[in-house]
C-alpha cells in the first residue's frame, strides 16, 4: 500500500469570495482570472487543471502556516464551485505528474530535512522512499517553473 496521500486544500477557507465583485476583490489583493489555456491554471482545491474559459481566483495563500523559518505563503489559483480533491493512497493526478515539481520533506518541527526537484512522473518515487523514513511528516509540492505552491503530501492512514 502507498504511503502517501495528496491533499487538496479545503474549499470553505475560498467561501463567498467568488460573490465579491473586482474592486472588493482587488481590496483584498484578489484577482479574478478565466483561463485560456489548460494546463495552466491549476486549482489548489481540486487538484485538477481549469479547462479553458473557467473562471478562477488568484490569491496569495499562508502554504506554510507553521512557526519556523519556513513560514510561507504565496500565490495560487482556485477554480469557482471547486470541491476538495479526495485521492486515493498512492495518486497521482495529472496536475502533479505533467509538471516539473520541487518537492519539500519537513519533520514534526516543521523543519525542512529534504527537498528534490524532479518531473512529475517521478513524483510516486521519491514520495514513498521520503515517506519510509519516519523523520518525515510531511511533504510540500511546488510547481517548479512558476515556483507556486501546489499541494501538501500526508502519510497515508492505515
Amino acid at each position: 500500500m502507498a504511503g502517501f496521500q495528496l491533499l487538496g486544500l479545503d474549499e470553505s477557507q475560498f467561501a463567498g469570495l467568488f460573490e465579491l465583485d473586482d474592486g472588493q476583490l482587488a481590496r483584498r489583493g484578489i484577482l479574478r482570472r478565466f483561463a485560456d489555456e489548460s494546463p495552466g491554471f491549476p486549482c489548489r482545491i481540486s487538484l485538477q487543471d481549469a479547462a479553458v474559459g473557467e473562471e478562477l481566483l488568484l490569491l496569495s495563500f499562508l502554504h506554510q502556516p507553521a512557526g519556523s523559518p519556513y513560514r510561507a505563503c504565496g500565490p495560487i489559483f482556485v477554480r469557482r464551485g471547486a470541491r476538495q480533491a479526495r485521492l486515493g493512497p498512492g495518486e497521482v493526478p495529472g496536475y502533479v505528474s505533467g509538471r516539473l515539481i520541487s518537492l519539500r520533506a519537513y519533520d514534526s518541527a516543521d523543519l525542512m530535512i529534504a527537498a528534490e526537484v524532479c518531473e512529475g512522473v517521478d513524483v510516486a518515487a521519491w514520495l514513498e522512499a521520503q515517506f519510509a523514513d519516519r523523520a518525515v511528516a510531511y511533504v510540500h509540492l511546488h510547481n517548479a517553473r512558476p515556483g507556486c505552491f501546489a499541494c501538501r503530501v500526508e502519510r497515508a492512514r492505515g
